[in-house]
């Protein structure tokens, strides 16, 4: 008799007995000669040493299923055990094109010409800066590529900031510590998150550090390496700051900046460090520069339109002005 015990890293022990414990059952019933307890997230089997390795291996498969798709029901435990080659052909077919899977198992993928040219930029540049109207896709295109790299273990944590711009004196006159204060500046990098990390999984990473959301003022004397860093809003970044952000930059991290230089908050819109970063970096060996447009949104068709009319009527102010 051969014992094993196998600890549960990747998934959530609930999510792995699946309601009334469908889904251990469902996997229970294909080795009926084993004994197998699920404890917390410990999985021991008893039995002969090839049933044992065999149950051992198709588990693995399991696991790397859940980590990639972020799903599993007892639907998902029949494909699996009835393939023989197991999970080597989920990432085939309709899936090819897939950037990773969100909390729900929904695919994300790329929709526009512009998010593509983000991912195939991506693979081959360390410093990526993007630029274009909101709901065009940049930051959640950008998250998912984070999110992508931390589970394929390419690098260690991800780093998400923001500048808070209206920060200030403002802060004091809101309720809560300074989490509290500086949270609703961070929220849509939160709702990208929740999109595409279990619930749990996201809370665990925050705790340790895996994920971590922070102001932009917050980066000053760090040295980020092993990370995907992304800077949102950085049309809102001044010179100095985004001076300070860029060499934060350490070994195998990549960076990524969004912004829409068309909303810049600061009192000074040639404050904007921005403008400049695609205005002197252009060129740049390992740094590619994507301009967004309205074609890229991907929000209500009204959205296209606004942005359209605000262009016209800037558009037309210059023309007069001249």
């Amino acid at each position: 008799m051969t014992e094993k015990t196998v600890y549960l890293e990747e998934i959530d022990p609930v999510i792995f007995s699946g309601s009334n414990n469908a889904v251990i059952n469902q996997i229970k019933s294909y080795f009926p000669k084993l004994k197998i307890i699920a404890r917390g997230n410990e999985i021991k089997c008893i039995g002969d040493s090839t049933d044992v390795e065999e149950f051992t291996s198709r588990l693995n498969d399991i696991i790397e299923y859940y980590r990639k798709y972020n799903r599993l029901d007892p639907e998902d435990i029949e494909r699996l055990f009835s393939d023989d080659e197991h999970i080597s052909r989920a990432s085939e077919g309709e899936f090819e094109d897939v950037i990773l899977f969100g909390a729900t198992g929904k695919p994300i993928r790329a929709r526009t010409v512009h998010q593509l040219q983000l991912i195939r930029d991506y693979a081959s540049n360390d410093l990526i800066i993007t630029d274009g109207p909101a709901g065009t896709g940049k930051t959640y295109t950008s998250i998912a590529l984070a999110v992508r790299a931390l589970k394929n273990r390419e690098v260690k944590k991800i780093v998400l900031t923001r500048p808070a711009v209206e920060a200030g004196e403002r802060l004091g006159f809101l309720p809560g510590d300074m989490k509290d204060k500086l949270d609703p500046y961070l929220q849509p990098l939160y709702d990208a998150l929740h999109d595409m990390i279990p619930f749990r999984k996201l809370e665990t990473w925050i705790e340790e550090g895996t994920v971590q959301i922070a102001p932009l003022a917050f980066m000053r004397g760090r040295t980020l390496e092993n990370a995907v860093v992304i800077l949102d809003e950085a049309q809102n970044a001044t010179v100095s700051q985004l001076k300070m952000f860029l060499t934060r930059m350490g070994m195998c991290s990549k960076f990524i900046m969004t912004g829409d230089t068309t909303q810049i908050d600061l009192p000074r819109k040639n404050e904007s460090g921005l403008l400049q970063a695609m205005r002197i970096l252009t060129g740049i060996e390992g740094i590619s520069i994507i301009r967004f447009d309205e074609r890229d949104i991907v929000r209500h068709r009204l959205v296209k339109m606004i942005v359209r009319a605000y262009e016209n009527d800037e558009t037309a102010k210059e023309q007069n002005q001249e």
